[in-house]
């Protein structure tokens, strides 16, 4: 029955003058109505073209190469450094890396034959999200890519960065490395310091609303965290991320991997002596929440006296070393400054860990070397070459006797004293 039948009906059909034989026709006159304008609006909808934009893909490659990589370009060394975070030699050292391992940043042609996005624009376009943290459409105008492109051009990066350089860049330390930390805090003050250790939280903008009782801390709103470890130069040794914003840095230091190497004996071994006192595990520089721990060394909250006091202020204003890497990244990388507005965890995660990897990248192409080339590194000529056997497992019992040191709470007190009276006998020969 069609809508005008039915609606003849209602008004002259004289068998019908019962309310409930109105109400019935009336609702079925409703529901035709309802049925007829769904069809209508469906065969609309699939009539409609798919909008095309004609973006000028070989211009938005031409205007960056000329910008930036033409010799000379527009624009100076200078301004690279500051809009792609690195220097040129760096970046393109990158992009080689990136298209030799993910095919997706090869340039194209589709089936018309026409070239598609170029891989200096869309990796451009990866580290001007990183960099600026701004929407993804935002960079349309210049590189001449859409936005849902250029998300795909960070995730496939972000992950690209991961495979290829995480070995290298976010690598525990080794005998070298250890050897240059240790000569580090000598000079600082701090003999066995191998960094400084805390966290940080990262806005989730776009959590789901069932996860958002988990991810809510302190902050009233949903975030992760962030562990790290950092040393003088910036460099992020250790990056544990992920948990929930609701928990604490003891939560997170609970379920971290930043001593397992140390537990499983794997680590490579540690030498120093403290106002004489032999001491074979390394330190980090804590604030007060940590426990302690062998591992850890703390400030004094409320110090009495000259001793304390320097102690006090001398491992205050050297743990701010981790402090100053996560401000550096945030000021770096502005989308880890700002709240993710991704709804994935793992494409969180990836990013996070892409930028970490990128920062120490950095900080390696322009340190400078003269800070540290009158440093002792005669350490690194006594550690023997570490042999990690994979077959094996640990014997139990030397992994708990391992586990039990570095939470001895004893041999914390002894080095947080052995450091004041160091520091105080160093404060009274300057």
């Amino acid at each position: 029955m069609d809508l005008e039948s039915l609606d003849n009906m209602v008004l002259y059909d004289s068998d019908s003058d019962s309310d409930d034989d109105l109400e019935i026709i009336t609702i079925a006159a409703m529901e035709a109505q309802r049925l007829e304008a769904e069809s209508s609006s469906s065969r609309r909808s699939s009539t409609q073209p798919r909008n095309f934009i004609r973006r000028d893909h070989l211009g938005g490659h031409r205007r960056l190469f000329l910008d930036y990589f033409n010799d000379p370009p527009v624009f100076p060394p200078k301004i690279f450094r500051r809009r792609f975070r690195m220097n040129r030699s760096l970046f393109l050292r990158i992009v080689s890396e990136v298209v030799a391992h993910e095919p997706y940043f090869v340039q194209k042609r589709n089936s018309a034959g026409v070239l598609g996005l170029s891989s200096l624009v869309k990796i451009t376009a990866a580290i001007r999200l990183l960099a600026y943290g701004i929407a993804a459409d935002a960079i349309d105008e210049y590189l001449r890519i859409g936005e849902s492109t250029a998300l795909k051009c960070l995730r496939k990066f972000a992950k690209a960065i991961i495979a290829i350089f995480s070995d290298e860049y976010l690598r525990s330390p080794n005998n070298n490395d250890i050897a240059r930390l240790l000569a580090i805090g000598e000079s600082r003050g701090f003999p066995g310091m191998l960094g400084s250790i805390d966290c940080m939280h990262w806005t989730w903008k776009n959590c789901p609303t069932a996860w958002k009782g988990m991810y809510t801390g302190h902050a009233h709103e949903p975030t992760i965290i962030l562990e790290a470890v950092a040393s003088s130069d910036l460099w992020i040794w250790h990056a544990f991320f992920g948990l929930p914003g609701s928990n604490n840095d003891i939560n997170v230091l609970e379920r971290s991997s930043v001593f397992s190497e140390l537990a499983q004996g794997r680590a490579p071994p540690i030498n120093y002596t403290v106002n004489g006192n032999d001491y074979t595990m390394g330190y980090y520089l804590a604030d007060g929440i940590y426990p302690q721990w062998a591992t850890f060394v703390k400030t004094i909250p409320c110090p009495q006296g000259n001793k304390k006091k320097y102690f006090a202020k001398a491992q205050e204003a050297n743990r701010k070393d981790v402090e100053r890497a996560f401000g550096v990244l945030q000021a770096r990388f502005a989308i880890v400054r700002g709240p993710a507005r991704s709804w994935s965890l793992k494409t969180i995660k990836d990013i996070m860990k892409a930028c970490i990897i990128l920062h120490n990248m950095i900080v390696e192409d322009e340190r400078d070397e003269c800070v540290v080339q009158d440093m002792d590194y005669e350490q690194s000529d006594k550690v023997p070459p570490i042999e990690v056997l994979q077959e094996q497992l640990p014997d139990v019992m030397e992994f708990i006797q391992r586990h039990r040191r570095i939470r001895d709470r004893g041999a914390h007190s002894q080095l947080k004293a052995d450091l004041i009276e160091h520091l105080w006998q160093l404060h009274n020969e300057s």
